[in-house]
């Protein structure tokens, strides 16, 4: 009975946040009020609250729970493995099922005109970095210090957002898998003795 009741949550959830990201692209997100997407659903501000936190939260939906899983991944990832290895294959699989979604043109593009949510993705993402770079350094025999880990968490972090960057300049017909492998590419670190 639980998974037909999470199911049905999740449904609503999806309706919920298509309904607010049509309106979001008509009146602007800093235009569209909860009570606004509430009205339009026929529900009340309450109800909106109990499937999702704040307006933001229709557009970021399960980000909060990426970072966890992402780190597992990471952590999961054979032991002697190269971190900037590691990083490429789970971030470039995280990539792809995170851009798979056919709205992400239209939700990349409202984020990059929103200042609010501009601000709120960067203070995600940070959280997701510490994150992925605690997971690189969690792993058996990984040798990483904090500052590597961070820099090698940042510079793949830097990759995605330019893959993302350029999929948007490309209105969506660049192959995102072929950016993100020039991207790991292009940045691959000389790790030498930094780690065992």
């Amino acid at each position: 009975m639980d998974g037909l009741r999470e199911r049905t949550r999740q449904a609503m959830r999806d309706e919920l946040a298509k309904l607010a990201l049509r309106m979001f692209a008509d009146r602007g997100f800093d235009e569209t009020t909860v009570d606004d997407i509430a009205r339009a659903a026929g529900m009340s501000k309450r109800t909106f609250f109990r499937y999702f936190p704040s307006k933001e939260d229709v557009i970021f939906g399960g980000v909060d729970d990426l970072g966890e899983q992402v780190a597992e991944e990471i952590r999961a990832r054979p032991a002697g493995e190269d971190p900037w290895e590691s990083l490429r294959v789970v971030l470039g699989r995280w990539e792809r099922r995170i851009h798979a979604s056919q709205r992400e043109l239209a939700d990349l593009r409202l984020i990059e005109s929103t200042p609010s949510l501009r601000a709120r993705t960067h203070q995600r993402r940070d959280r997701l970095r510490q994150q992925v770079a605690d997971a690189l350094r969690g792993r058996p025999g990984s040798g990483l210090d904090a500052f590597t880990a961070d820099l090698l968490t940042n510079a793949a972090g830097a990759a995605l957002d330019t893959v993302s960057r350029e999929w948007l300049r490309s209105d969506g017909t660049a192959d995102r898998a072929a950016l993100v492998d020039r991207a790991f590419a292009l940045l691959k670190p000389d790790l030498g003795d930094t780690v065992r």
